[in-house]
């Protein structure tokens, strides 16, 4: 690599009980995603910023949390650090909203250090969305790890094998079979471009709410692909993958005890938690409120719908 130091550091003043790990693992696609991983405990996040590509080191140091930028957009990325490691996540009305249900409740106690990151960005995250879509989780990677290393650029910075995502036209200017090898099929490499070719208006949204409608208007993306990119650019508290194959037994199951849900189920028991369903979500997962399996085991993240 090319950077060896730091083009600049700041301390942050994380939250009391603030868990780095729970907090920043939905960044990541796994341990081995060429855009962001765990590195004997610091968290690298590699992205494209207005003023070049960018490296972000998050790393606690006593009570503190150092934020380390590298390359030409090390500081886009340092002003954006508190955000990314989940520091502006606003929890306002979400203990009241919380103790109407013990599971909720003691989940909120217990995972209190667990906060919404927002990057700021919706295409990277909307890349791996897409190719996330109804299939296995292995095969999501596979296709997402082959894009990166494909059409990316390494990462400044010391960290060898992280890499920047691509750059929203030449994804869109690249023909849908030249995904195949990928294991990407023409339908979703057709959505992945069309996307890529609104990427500067996504980019522009200043809300989720706006987000959301920009993203549904594009053929191939529905409410379970908004819903994961909003949660993650935006760090929306309320956004609820619906159409998730496992999130609406997970839900039933943990709120109501009713092995099997659907759509509609899991958003009527959520309803009392509205302006933070989404983190309700969150927090179940983290505590593995799993509804049982029956049947062959299956990927968690596996069959999303759009």
């Amino acid at each position: 690599m090319t950077d060896t130091g730091p083009a600049a550091s700041r301390v942050l003043r994380p939250p009391e009980r603030y868990h780095l790990g729970g907090s920043l693992r939905s960044l990541a696609m796994g341990a081995h995603d060429p855009c962001a991983r765990f590195v004997d405990g610091t968290f690298w996040w590699a992205t494209r910023t207005p003023a070049g590509p960018a490296t972000l080191a998050l790393r606690r140091s006593g009570a503190d949390l150092v934020a380390d930028g590298y390359g030409p957009g090390a500081d886009w990325a340092l002003d954006r650090a508190d955000a990314v490691a989940g520091l502006r996540d606003d929890l306002t009305d979400f203990d009241r909203l919380a103790a109407g249900h013990p599971l909720v409740d003691r989940l909120a106690r217990t995972h209190r250090g667990l906060r919404l990151p927002a990057t700021g960005q919706v295409f990277p995250r909307l890349l791996r969305a897409i190719l996330e879509q109804k299939v296995t989780g292995k095969e999501a990677f596979r296709a997402y790890a082959a894009t990166v290393r494909r059409f990316g650029a390494p990462a400044p910075g010391p960290l060898t094998g992280l890499w920047t995502p691509p750059e929203p036209a030449v994804i869109a200017s690249t023909p849908y079979w030249v995904f195949h090898p990928f294991g990407v099929e023409q339908r979703r490499a057709e959505t992945l471009r069309r996307a890529a070719a609104e990427a500067d208006r996504l980019e522009r949204c200043a809300d989720p709410v706006e987000a959301t409608g920009r993203l549904t208007a594009i053929a191939g993306i529905g409410p379970w692909t908004a819903a994961e990119v909003v949660r993650i650019a935006f760090g929306d508290p309320d956004a609820v993958s619906v159409g998730d194959y496992h999130i609406p037994n997970m839900v039933a199951w943990a709120l109501a005890g009713e092995v099997r849900g659907d759509d509609a189920r899991m958003l009527a028991l959520l309803e009392p938690f509205r302006g933070h369903r989404g983190r309700v979500c969150v927090l179940l997962e983290a505590g593995g409120h799993h509804a049982p399996r029956f049947g062959p085991r299956m990927p968690i993240r596996s069959f999303a719908r759009f």
